[in-house]
């Protein structure tokens, strides 16, 4: 919990703070995804969504904006594509196991991109207030020097019951502690390293959150590869609720 660590206290704190958080049940948004790692995976997106994700369970909705039609359901046990009125035109129980010997180059298929989509935007939605969840361990490591800024970082290790990206990732925060930077493998397409840049932050509900999100493939030396920008994400019309 956020009172074992100092920064992640600091962190949720500067992002709207635990109280208020547990007060709401779920976040709304429009999302415009983008980036070459879709393409790559050949499931190209197509134009902006809107996302609901619950707080307090993982599960989240994907949909095009005024419902008009396919819409993409995640929870760790079922990933499903499905018509406005219900009806169902793809699914897959236990999605994560579908992606067993996958390497960067394993073409999806939109059941493969439902999960993927689901986990990620769920966890990205709930930082830093995820950190101090059940099973979370954190812990801080080196600074990281950016620029003029020094940035802290908190070493996030998850349990097998938290749908995310990789079981370790990397949290940094600048002075304000609002977040900078998540770094984190993508385990279902082989485990590369990825470091996503997060700015443009907006308040919603008392609530603040990055609304530009960049990931990028990771160097060896620890710098995102800015020439490969792998997922975009732009975030408007926020809502908790």
């Amino acid at each position: 919990m956020t009172h074992r660590n100092p920064l992640l206290g600091q962190a949720i704190e500067a992002h709207g703070g635990l109280n208020r958080w547990n007060g709401f049940e779920k976040v709304e948004a429009e999302i415009d995804s983008g980036g070459g790692f879709f393409a790559f995976k050949g499931v190209p997106l197509a134009g902006r969504r809107q996302l609901t994700v619950w707080l307090h369970e993982q599960r989240a909705v994907i949909a095009p904006i005024g419902g008009d039609g396919p819409r993409v359901l995640f929870t760790p046990e079922r990933v499903a594509v499905e018509q406005p009125d219900g009806a169902i035109l793809a699914e897959r129980t236990n999605p994560r196991e579908a992606f067993a010997g996958h390497q960067m180059n394993t073409p999806w298929d939109p059941l493969h991109l439902a999960y993927f989509s689901g986990e990620a935007l769920s966890t990205y939605f709930k930082t830093p207030f995820l950190l101090a969840g059940d099973g979370v361990e954190v812990e801080e490591v080196e600074p990281w020097l950016e620029g003029a800024e020094t940035w802290r970082v908190l070493r996030a290790t998850f349990p097998e019951s938290v749908e995310t990206h990789s079981r370790v990732q990397h949290f940094y925060f600048g002075e304000d502690r609002l977040l900078r930077r998540h770094d984190y493998q993508v385990d279902i397409a082989g485990g590369f390293g990825a470091a996503q840049l997060v700015s443009d932050p907006i308040v919603a509900g008392g609530i603040r959150l990055p609304s530009r999100r960049r990931a990028y493939a990771r160097g060896a030396d620890g710098q995102p590869i800015l020439d490969l920008l792998m997922v975009s994400i732009d975030v408007s019309n926020v809502q908790f609720s």
